[in-house]
Parts: structure tokens; sequence; C-alpha cells
């Protein structure tokens, strides 16, 4: 038995704002547009303490993940939010490689696990369009239809005394870390020459044939030991420094997820897949002038048009194995 309730606020604010407010709620997430655009960038997301957080490693997470999720797929419910209640959470690299059969080698140093997701019943929608907030609660995950519609009401009444409350979200344009010191600070799991050696056998192994493209990744660190850095923090000042349509944070617990992309990778709307890789950046500007004659020369430089074509070919032949083709 289905049951959503649902509250509607004019809010000119943002996701910021409902972040600052709910911050010490459990396992916070915010699916965030600060970029706002009527197809890409209308709606931000929040959400917090979810009534079910899943976890798994190994080849059979995926598995494991639509078991779980099988039993609130399909719950229908109101169509004021496109994301009314649901899991949100992430899926590790090596998922794909389980997926493609291929043999991890890479050492296992930050013992993280494949996935984490949480089940959230309740979900803060921001349409930027509109300036509304839309507070949606579906009593999951109880069955029974006065239980449900009980739970729903605690947790909207939850929201709602929140939202009541006068808060003062950071405006702080400081960051949260000592960077001073430089670059510096941060540590690499490559050295230059190891790096430079790297590129180098990378390019031996395309120009025999063996491969056509690979992402040569640094993970960079910096020990935030002594510093009592909050991660929310650290995302509040990235999305200070570089707005963009698809930001997000997510606390999986044990650790914290941020992360920004102008990208939208997947989004499935009435039957339909559209994906829209983006490759080739040039800095802003100073003035309008320097940004058009930037613009005109990423449009015509002949390696970003290879690079973007790549991975356009490459997200086609992903989609060819779960789509229809035409």
């Amino acid at each position: 038995m289905s049951v959503f309730l649902i509250k509607t606020y004019d809010f000119p604010g943002s996701a910021w704002d409902l972040c600052a407010l709910f911050r010490g709620e459990p396992h916070l997430f915010c699916l965030d547009s600060n970029r706002h655009s009527p197809e890409n960038g209308r709606y931000s997301f929040v959400g917090f303490d979810p009534f079910e957080i899943f976890q798994a490693k190994g080849a059979a997470t995926l598995g494991l993940l639509k078991e779980r999720y099988s039993a609130y797929r399909g719950e229908p419910g109101t169509k004021a939010t496109p994301f009314r209640s649901g899991i949100v959470g992430y899926l590790g690299y090596d998922c794909g490689l389980y997926q493609e059969k291929i043999l991890l080698r890479s050492e296992d140093d930050l013992k993280l696990p494949d996935a984490v997701f949480g089940f959230y019943d309740c979900v803060l929608t921001i349409d930027h369009l509109q300036k509304k907030l839309y507070v949606t609660s579906s009593g999951l995950p109880e069955k029974n239809k006065a239980l449900r519609e009980k739970r729903a009401a605690s947790r909207l009444e939850h929201v709602e005394r929140a939202l009541a409350r006068p808060f003062s979200p950071s405006v702080s344009k400081h960051f949260p870390c000592d960077f001073s010191k430089g670059l510096g600070d941060f540590s690499s799991n490559f050295t230059k020459d190891e790096y430079l050696v790297t590129v180098r056998k990378v390019l031996e192994y395309i120009a025999a044939g063996d491969i056509y493209q690979l992402n040569l990744s640094q993970r960079f660190t910096y020990d935030t030991a002594g510093e009592n850095v909050d991660p929310l923090e650290i995302y509040r000042a990235l999305r200070q420094l570089s707005p963009v349509s698809f930001g997000g944070y997510f606390n999986a617990g044990a650790f914290k997820l941020i992360s920004n992309s102008p990208e939208m990778f997947l989004r499935l709307r009435d039957g339909v897949v559209q994906t829209r890789p983006m490759k080739g950046t040039r800095p802003r500007g100073s003035d309008q002038r320097e940004d058009v004659r930037l613009r005109s020369e990423i449009a015509r430089s002949e390696k970003d048009k290879a690079e973007l074509l790549m991975i356009t070919d490459l997200e086609r032949n992903d989609l060819g194995k779960v789509c229809d083709y035409g």
C-alpha cells in the first residue's frame, strides 16, 4: 500500500542551506545543482537518516543490491518531484571490473566497500526554476498502511520543525584546510619520473595496437590530522570554487564522499537513456573577448574533438549493451 505525504514551501535558497541546517543528522546526502538550468541543474536533493544502510564488497555486490532494493522498487507516488524517496550511495570502480570479468590487479589499500547505499524514505527536493521546496515522506519501510501513515507523518513533522527554526548557513570564503604552503603538502601515488615512464609505456601500447585509450590517474592525498576538518566544509569550499550542475556529498559513516562534475553521466526518463559526456577544457578568460577566443580555440582543437568522439563512442558502446538500438 503506497503512502506519500508531501509539503511544499517557497524556497529561494540553495542545497547548502539545507546541508547546514541538517548537518548533524546521520548519513546526510546532497545531490546538488548549483549551476541552474531548466534541463541540467533544475533540481537539488537532500536527505538524511535512512531506514537502512546497504554495504557490500566483492563480485556479488550488484546482485545483492538488486535483491535488497527489489523489496521497495516500483513504489507509486506523487509526481511533484523527480525523486520522492529511494536509494543514494555509490558503486566503486571495481564493480565495473567484476561486470567485465577483468582481473583485479591493484592493491586494495583503502579497504573501502565496493558499495554503500542509504535507503531514504524522506527526501527534500529544491526546484530551482520554480523556487520551491518539496518534502516527501513515504513511511517506508513499514508495510502496514496505518503504520506507514504514522511514520510518514512523524518524519515529515521532524523536517517541518527543523525548517521552522532560524538558522544561519556559513558564508565564509576561507578554505577549511590550510593549503597556504602549496601543493607540496599533497602526496601522490606517483613520482614525476614514475609518471613519465608510465606515459611512455602507454604510448608504446597504443602504437602496438594493444589499446587505443587509457585513463592514467593519480591519487593525491592531503593529511588533515590535527586540523579538525569538517568534510562538509570541504564540500562547501569546493562548490564555491567550482559551481557545477552535478555536485554531491554523501556521508557513508566511516568516510565521506565529495564529487563535483559538469557532466550528466546517465539519465533515465520515460524509457529513454541519455548520456552527455564532455571532454576538453580551457580556463575562463579575464574578459568576454578572451572567453570567446578560448571557446573558439577548443572548438577548433583536433585533439579535443578526437577525445570527445572517443568518449562518446565508448558511452554508445556501453549503452548498446543494455538498450535497444535506434
